[in-house]
């Protein structure tokens, strides 16, 4: 995985890890109806642009809502699990509801600074099976809408589509990747962590350090499918910065230059009322402590 770029994980850096990878106030009808920056409009979806989406300070990221999410609720920001302040969280390690006093820039659509945004918890992260990290904010989506005219960005609920169109949104480095997903891997070990069902990029889609928990937004509907978190840098075999896919029979192929991303149509169920985690929800399958 391309591992965070600046100091806050100077220790991991010592072990060894290489580089990874003034609007209205809104109503909640105003702000479901406008939620995700790629909203439709006259019968289109708005292109994909920066809006919604961060920069943290050694990763990608974006702002973030779930379909049942509410106007009120505290906002929620998408990021790996490897870009975790605390460091990279071990195999079988799941981390919840930790204090955290994160700061976020938020951008617009041209990928300028909108404002700054502060996290108040950790909610979850992991490197198990996935590699995702959600923080809760300490304002909601429509006090964001309200002072900086920007929304969130919806997690879509149902399995990326092969073959779709995509992007792979940087706030970190102001860039957009333009690719397909070419299809999904069974298993995809990296060093000691494996993920399941993470999607593949096609060639272009040539992520590099910094870019790590990118939102991977369908071009054709402007939902979140995927976060963005490792490529294959030198074409070694299953070793850190170079993941290798394992199928159902533990056949391994290596494609060297091609990117991954893991995919987040599970978050949701794991999310209820007031976006509060809650891992025991009937359809919630992200790992658990």
């Amino acid at each position: 995985m391309k591992k965070p770029l600046i100091g806050t994980l100077a220790a991991l850096l010592t072990a060894g890890a290489t580089a990874l990878a003034g609007a209205p106030a809104a109503t909640a009808t105003t702000a479901a109806t406008t939620a995700g920056a790629q909203s439709a409009q006259a019968g289109k979806v708005a292109a994909v642009t920066f809006a919604g989406t961060v920069a943290l300070s050694n990763c990608s990221g974006s702002l973030i809502r779930f379909p049942a999410s509410a106007a009120n609720d505290p906002a929620l920001v998408l990021s790996n699990g490897h870009c975790l302040e605390t460091g990279m969280p071990g195999p079988g390690q799941v981390v919840v509801n930790q204090a955290s006093s994160r700061t976020f820039t938020l951008l617009n659509a041209s990928g300028g600074s909108a404002g700054t945004l502060r996290a108040n918890r950790m909610v979850y992260g992991t490197m198990t099976d996935t590699d995702v990290s959600i923080y809760q904010l300490n304002t909601t989506y429509a006090a964001i809408q309200s002072s900086y005219g920007i929304a969130p960005l919806t997690v879509a609920a149902t399995h990326p589509v092969q073959g779709s169109s995509i992007k792979v949104v940087s706030g970190y480095w102001k860039k957009i990747y333009s690719c397909s997903a070419d299809g999904f891997a069974y298993r995809l070990k990296e060093a000691d962590w494996t993920f399941k069902d993470s999607l593949r990029y096609t060639s272009t889609c040539n992520v590099i350090g910094g870019t790590s928990g990118s939102p991977v937004v369908d071009a054709a509907s402007g939902q979140v499918v995927a976060v963005n978190n490792t490529i294959n840098e030198s074409g070694q075999s299953c070793t850190l910065n170079n993941p290798c896919e394992v199928d159902q029979n533990g056949a391994v192929t290596v494609r060297r230059g091609i990117g991954y991303a893991q995919e987040t149509y599970l978050i949701p169920a794991c999310f209820g009322t007031g976006n509060k985690l809650d891992l025991t929800r009937a359809g919630c399958t992200l790992p658990r402590p």
